[in-house]
C-alpha cells in the first residue's frame, strides 16, 4: 500500500521529516510548499519534486493524488494550513503546538472527527523510551498515588532565534513556552495522564517581544484526584545544550529525570537508575511518522491525536491570562467548548 506524502513548511525541520518519510516503506513524496524561495530551492534539489509558493497551488494541484500532509510552518498558521488540508479530507501531520488559539484547536479536533480522518501532534516525547518508562510506573501503581510533580527547562533559546519567525509574536504566537516549553507541557500532562484545571504564572520577557522566562503552578486532576504541579521554563538558559528535569511524587516512592537519567524509588526499596536509554532525535522522528502513517493505514487511532495538542493549548493560553491579570484562572476543557449535538 501506498501513501502519499505532501509538506507545506520545506525549513530545516521540514527536510528532517521528509527524510524520515523516505525511510518508511510504500511512502512516497509528492511535493512541498514554502513562501521562502531559498527552502523551496535547498528542498527541490535534495528530493526533486515540484514546491510551490503558497499552499493553496500545492493542494490545488496534488490533493486529488495525496493521502496526507506534513506540516511545520510557524505557529499562528497552523490551524489555517491544518483545516485546508482536513477540508480536502487529507490526513495531518501537524507540528506543535496544535494552534495557539484554544477555540481553534476545538475546531480542529471536531473536523478531524467529523471526517474521520488522522490528525497527528508532532509531541515526539510520546515515542521516548525514558518517558514512556516513566508513564509506565505511574501507570502500574509502582510509586503509589501521584500527588505532586514539577519539571524544568533551560535553553539558550532566545539568542538562537532573535532574528527568526520565533520572536515574531505574530507568527509564534508566544515565545519559549510555546516553543521547546510545548514539550514539556505535553510531557507533564501525558505522563500523569491528568487534566489541567487550573494555573497561576509569571513570565517575564527580559526585554523582548516575546515570553523567555516563565515559573506556573498548575493543578492537575487525575481521575478525581489532585495533583500540585510547578513547571519552570528559561528561554536564556546560557548553555549549549538544554537542561532538563522532571520529578513526580506519589504515596509511595517518586521517579525522577533530571538531564538525562532516570531514577526510580519505589516503596521500601532504595533508589535506583533505570536501565533505559532515551532515544536520538533521528530515531524518534522516524518512529512518530511511522506510527503517523501506520494510523491511516489501519484506521487505528494516533498516539498522539488533536485532543492532547488541544489541552496543552489551552493549559499556555490559560498560562498567559493568569500573568496579564494577576490572577489564578481555570483551564476550560473539549467538552467545555464542544458543540451541543442537535
Amino acid at each position: 500500500m501506498t501513501t502519499t506524502v505532501a509538506a507545506i513548511g520545506l525549513g530545516l525541520l521540514g527536510r528532517i521529516e521528509c527524510r524520515a518519510y523516505q525511510s518508511i516503506e510504500g511512502v512516497e513524496l509528492a511535493a512541498g510548499a514554502d513562501v521562502s524561495p531559498d527552502a523551496r530551492e535547498t528542498f527541490e534539489a535534495e528530493f526533486e519534486i515540484p514546491t510551490y509558493e503558497d499552499y493553496e497551488t500545492l493542494l490545488e494541484e496534488h490533493a486529488a493524488e495525496i493521502d496526507a500532509v506534513n506540516v511545520v510552518t510557524p505557529h499562528t498558521l497552523h490551524y489555517e494550513h491544518a483545516s485546508a488540508c482536513l477540508e480536502r479530507d487529507l490526513h495531518v501531520f501537524l507540528e506543535k503546538p496544535l494552534t495557539t488559539d484554544f477555540d481553534d484547536a476545538v475546531a480542529l479536533v471536531e473536523e478531524s472527527r467529523r471526517r474521520d480522518l488522522v490528525l497527528q501532534v508532532g509531541y515526539q516525547r510520546h515515542f521516548d523510551p525514558v518517558f514512556q518508562e516513566i508513564k509506565r510506573v505511574i501507570e502500574e501503581g509502582r510509586i503509589g498515588d501521584v500527588h505532586a510533580a514539577t519539571c524544568y527547562l533551560g535553553q539558550e533559546w532566545i539568542t538562537t532565534h532573535e532574528d527568526s519567525w520565533r520572536t515574531n509574536p505574530a507568527l509564534s504566537g508566544g515565545g519559549q513556552l510555546y516553543d521547546s516549553g510545548s514539550h514539556l507541557l505535553d510531557t507533564l500532562l501525558w505522563t500523569l495522564d491528568a487534566d489541567p484545571v487550573g494555573v497561576t504564572a509569571t513570565i517575564d520577557d527580559r526585554g523582548n517581544d516575546v515570553d523567555v522566562n516563565s515559573a506556573l503552578t498548575v493543578t492537575l486532576d487525575r481521575d478525581g484526584d489532585r495533583i500540585l504541579s510547578t513547571v519552570a521554563v528559561s528561554g536564556d538558559g546560557n548553555a549549549p545544550e538544554p537542561t532538563e528535569g522532571l520529578v513526580i511524587w506519589g504515596t509511595d516512592g517518586h521517579v525522577s529525570y533530571l538531564d538525562g537519567t532516570l531514577r526510580i524509588a519505589e516503596a521500601d526499596a532504595p533508589e535506583y537508575t533505570a536501565d533505559v536509554e532515551q532515544a536520538s532525535f533521528e530515531t524518534i522522528t522516524e518512529t512518530k511518522l511511522g506510527a503517523f502513517v501506520d494510523a491511516i493505514r489501519t484506521g487505528s487511532p494516533s498516539p498522539v491525536p488533536p485532543e492532547f495538542g488541544a489541552t496543552v493549548t489551552a493549559l499556555t493560553e490559560a498560562a498567559y491570562e493568569a500573568h496579564e491579570t494577576g490572577r489564578r484562572v481555570s483551564i476550560p476543557s473539549l467538552d467545555d467548548r464542544r458543540p451541543i449535538e442537535q
